[in-house]
C-alpha cells in the first residue's frame, strides 16, 4: 500500500520526483504508463505519463486513470508533478489536469509550486525565475512547443482554469509552516482553488511540505516533495530516517548514452563527451530517415561497446531544429528523432549494453516504451534530479536525464564509480539547472543560465 501516489506528466520528471523521495527515506517505484494490474509495493509509487504536451482531453483522461489506480492501491495523498519551468500552453495542461484531480478528490483546493532552488528554479512574489532572470527572459519565451512569455504564475495558471488563483508571498513563507497553513486556509475559505506559493530556498520547500501534510492533493515540481517524507514519518508510517532506499543490483556491462534533447545544457554535455569518449552526432536534417539513422549508428558502434561509454546524439542547435521542423512539420520531426533513438536503444541492448543514459524527456519516453520497461526501481543520485534506476523486466540500468539537468561532464560522470561521483569535481561550464526542460530534437531549444536566487 503506497503512502504517496504520484502522477508525473513525463518520464524524466517522474524519475526526478522519485529521486527526491528516495533521498528523503521513502522507497519509490516508477511505473510506466497507467497500470493495468496491481501496483508494486513501495512507500511512493510514481506513475509516469507522456501527458505534458498531449492534447488536453487525453492528458486529463490519463491523469484521472492514474489517480484511480493509486487510490485503489490505498494511496493516502496524491501528488501531481510537472516541470520546474511550469511549461504548458495557454490552455493546459497543468490547469485542466489539476482541476480534474481537485474535483475527483473533492478537496476544493491545492497548492502549486514548481520551485527547485538546487537547479536554479525559484518563485518570488508569484514570479518564476530561472537562475537570476525571469522565466520569460530566460529563453523559454521562444520555446517551440510551450513558449512561456509570462513569468507570473498566478496569471499563467489563472488562464488555464475556471477557478480562482491566489498567492502566498515570500513574507508569509518566511514565517514557516504554521503561517503557510493559515494562509492556505484563508485562501480556500475566500474561494480560491489554487495558491501559488513563493519559495527561494530548500527550507521554504520543507515548510510548504509540512504545511500541506493533510492535503489530499499537492501539485508542483519535485522540489516541494522534499518535505513530504517527514510528514509520514511524524505519523509513524515511516521508520526513523536512515540510509536512502536506493540499493540496486551491481552495475556492470557495456555503457552507452543516447541524447535527443536540444537544450544548451545537453549540447554542452555532448561537446564535453566529444573530447573524452567515442561520440557520434547524427545529422537528422541530412538523413531524415529513422531506419537509415539507426543503421548508421549500429555500423559506427561496431567494436566500440564496452565499459567505456559511447555517445550517440540526435541533438542539434536551434537553427537546425527549426530547419527540420520547417521541412517535416513539428510533430513529424519529433517523432522521427524519437523513432530513431528508440530503435538505436533497442539495438544497443541487443548488442550487450546494460547501462544506458538517455537525455531528454520525450526521448526517454520513446526509449522506455520501445524497450518494454514497465517499472523503474530508483537508485543513487548521479547529479541533482537524476538518479540511476533499474528497469524491470528488462534488467537494464537506466538513467533518464531531463535535458537541462546535469553538469557538463555528466555523460562520463554517470559511469564513474560512485565514490568518484560523490567527490564533487564537476568539470566545465554547465551547473545544475542550466537549460530548459527540453525533451527532443523535434521541438526543443534551450535556456542556459547559471543558478541563482532572485534578489
Amino acid at each position: 500500500m503506497p503512502l504517496l501516489g504520484c502522477i508525473a506528466d513525463d518520464f524524466t520528471g517522474a524519475t526526478d520526483l522519485a529521486n527526491t523521495l528516495v533521498k528523503g527515506g521513502m522507497s519509490a517505484v516508477q511505473v510506466i504508463g497507467v497500470p493495468g494490474g496491481e501496483l508494486p509495493e513501495a512507500d511512493a509509487v510514481i506513475i509516469a505519463l507522456k501527458s505534458r504536451t498531449a492534447p488536453v482531453r487525453e492528458a486529463v483522461a490519463e491523469s484521472l486513470a492514474a489517480c484511480e489506480a493509486l487510490l485503489t492501491a490505498g494511496a493516502q495523498q496524491i501528488f501531481f508533478k510537472y516541470c520546474s519551468t511550469f511549461d504548458s500552453t495557454e490552455t493546459g495542461n497543468i490547469g485542466p489536469v489539476a482541476d480534474a484531480l481537485v474535483k475527483r478528490l473533492g478537496c476544493g483546493f491545492a497548492l502549486a509550486n514548481p520551485a527547485f532552488p538546487t537547479n536554479g528554479r525559484t518563485v518570488y512574489q508569484g514570479h518564476l525565475f530561472v537562475g537570476q532572470v525571469l522565466l520569460n527572459e530566460s529563453g523559454m519565451e521562444n520555446h517551440p512547443l510551450t513558449p512561456m512569455r509570462d513569468a507570473n504564475l498566478v496569471r499563467v495558471l489563472g488562464r488555464q482554469t475556471d477557478g480562482a488563483v491566489g498567492l502566498i508571498p515570500f513574507a508569509t513563507v518566511a514565517q514557516g509552516a504554521a503561517a503557510i497553513r493559515k494562509a492556505m486556509t484563508v485562501l480556500k475559505e475566500s474561494g480560491r482553488r489554487y495558491a501559488i506559493i513563493d519559495a527561494v530556498t530548500d527550507a521554504h520547500l520543507l515548510a510548504i511540505g509540512e504545511a500541506a501534510a493533510e492535503h489530499a492533493l499537492i501539485t508542483g515540481g519535485s522540489g516541494v516533495a522534499m518535505g513530504l517524507p517527514a510528514n509520514f514519518r511524524a505519523k509513524g508510517l515511516l521508520p526513523a530516517r536512515g540510509a536512502a532506499a536506493s540499493a540496486l543490483p551491481p552495475m556492470r556491462g557495456a555503457a552507452a548514452v543516447l541524447a535527443g534533447s536540444c537544450s544548451r545544457a545537453t549540447l554542452g554535455q555532448i561537446g564535453f563527451a566529444r573530447d573524452h569518449a567515442p561520440t557520434l552526432e547524427l545529422d537528422v536534417l541530412a538523413t531524415p530517415d529513422a531506419s537509415a539513422l539507426a543503421a548508421q549508428a549500429f555500423a559506427w558502434a561496431e567494436g566500440k561497446l564496452g565499459d567505456r561509454p559511447v555517445v550517440i546524439a540526435a541533438s542539434a542547435v536551434p537553427e537546425r531544429v527549426a530547419a527540420l521542423q520547417a521541412r517535416l512539420g513539428r510533430d513529424a520531426a519529433g517523432a522521427l528523432v524519437e523513432h530513431a533513438l528508440s530503435t538505436i536503444a533497442e539495438g544497443l541492448v541487443a548488442r550487450g549494453v546494460t547501462r544506458l543514459v538517455v537525455a531528454g524527456g520525450e526521448t526517454s519516453g520513446a526509449v522506455v516504451s520501445r524497450l518494454g520497461v514497465t517499472a523503474l526501481r530508483i537508485g543513487p543520485e548521479i547529479d541533482p534530479g537524476v538518479p540511476w534506476t533499474y528497469a524491470e523486466p528488462v534488467g537494464l540500468h537506466l538513467a533518464l536525464k531531463s535535458g537541462n539537468f546535469g553538469a557538463r561532464d555528466f555523460f562520463l560522470k554517470a559511469f564513474a564509480p560512485s565514490d568518484d561521483r560523490s567527490a564533487g569535481g564537476r568539470e566545465g561550464l554547465n551547473r545544475p539547472g542550466e537549460g530548459s526542460d527540453d525533451r527532443s530534437a523535434g521541438g526543443r531549444g534551450g535556456l542556459n543560465r547559471p543558478g541563482g536566487v532572485p534578489a
